[in-house]
């Protein structure tokens, strides 16, 4: 990332901290982070960031993890403590060293690194700091994109993309649905992915049950319906896009729940403009499949926030999602990973909000895959 983009990140972060009146902010969550840093590390040992509201942010975090920070993020200031030590004493003594014994300390509620037990022992090693939450804050102000960020979504989705081309090439029943994730892990990594994980590649059956199945070891018949989700990343960017796979033919019946599904998803990603709001994009596909038959509840979101994940608990982030409670507007270049599924058959986009419209990443077709 270029100074010019962390300073800007760099500002949205200040700006939340004057409204709720933090000299200093922890920053402990890992997307949080990479965004704000250009480095994140796992919670194996507890790290943070402090930013002050004026002056240099410093990094607190293992001694092994100093050469990864200096090399990968633009901080010169970088606290270290060995592995015998008590991390959470060193961040403190790190903010008393620098005069912010009795700051009023910023620290987002919900990250997954503010745990009670990080909490206690701060507030023990830091007895005059009075804490400012800001819960959310680590999602928050992410969610609209720049630029640099836009470019590694587009440069995940063209892996996904090109993914899904190679499987229909090569995928024929008979294959174990093993065999279907290792090619696509193969891919990944072979184009450029971070890692190979593929996201769910599994048998389906049902309207969302199969959607987080893990059966790897199910062999392809023709009849079946193959769900394949694919979920690049490219530097913790995550493009994510679905596709049923039918081998041997598609029914009359699946082409026409198929093509519904396609339909109604169009008409809702169209509406994804900036300014609306996010249960009337919700209520578009949600109502309307509902009112069709296509199926008898809808209990899941029909979409949710995309971008950066790094090795925290959740594999997607649901700060913003598409629900009927959603009340919440879309703000231009925020990006959304849009899915519905029926009958086995799950279709999927990653979707920036433009003004016209939303616009899809992935350029594959939108139909099912025959193999």
């Amino acid at each position: 990332m270029s100074m010019a983009v962390n300073l800007a990140a760099l500002s949205r972060l200040r700006d939340a901290m004057r409204m709720a009146d933090a000299d200093v902010m922890l920053v402990d969550s890992g997307e949080l982070l990479a965004w704000l840093t250009g480095f994140t590390v796992s919670e194996t040992m507890y790290r943070a960031c402090l930013v002050p509201l004026s002056g240099e942010p410093w990094m607190v975090l293992r001694k092994l993890d100093e050469a990864p920070c200096r090399q990968l993020s633009w901080l010169r200031d970088v606290v270290t403590y060995d592995d015998a030590e008590n991390p959470w004493k060193c961040v403190a003594q790190s903010l008393i060293s620098r005069g912010y014994r009795d700051c009023r300390l910023g620290a987002d509620t919900r990250s997954y690194g503010m745990t009670a037990d990080t909490w206690q022992q701060l507030s023990e090693h830091l007895p005059e700091a009075v804490w400012r939450p800001l819960p959310g804050v680590s999602d928050s102000l992410r969610q609209v994109k720049f630029p640099y960020e836009l470019d590694l979504l587009q440069q995940a989705a063209h892996i996904a993309d090109t993914a899904f081309l190679t499987l229909k090439e090569q995928v024929n029943a008979g294959w174990r649905v093993r065999d279907v994730a290792a090619l696509a892990a193969q891919i990944f990594l072979s184009e450029g992915a971070d890692t190979g994980e593929t996201g769910p590649v599994v048998r389906s059956a049902g309207d969302s049950g199969f959607l987080h199945a893990q059966t790897h070891e199910d062999i392809i018949q023709n009849g079946d319906i193959l769900h394949v989700e694919l979920i690049p990343k490219v530097k913790h960017y995550s493009a994510r896009l679905m596709r049923p796979f039918i081998p041997g033919g598609i029914s009359p019946e699946q082409h026409h729940i198929a093509r519904q599904l396609i339909a109604l998803q169009d008409a809702q990603i169209a509406a994804m403009k900036p300014g609306a709001k996010a249960r009337d994009v919700d209520a578009i596909l949600r109502n309307a499949v509902l009112a069709a038959g296509l199926r008898a509840d809808y209990g899941n979101v029909t979409g949710y926030a995309l971008g950066l994940y790094t090795r925290t608990p959740r594999p997607s982030d649901f700060s913003h999602c598409f629900t009927p409670a959603a009340d919440w507007r879309l703000e231009e270049n925020m990006v959304f990973h849009m899915y519905t599924s029926a009958a086995g058959l799950a279709f999927s986009e990653t979707v920036v909000v433009r003004p016209e419209g939303g616009m899809r990443m992935s350029r594959l077709p939108r139909e099912v895959i025959l193999i």
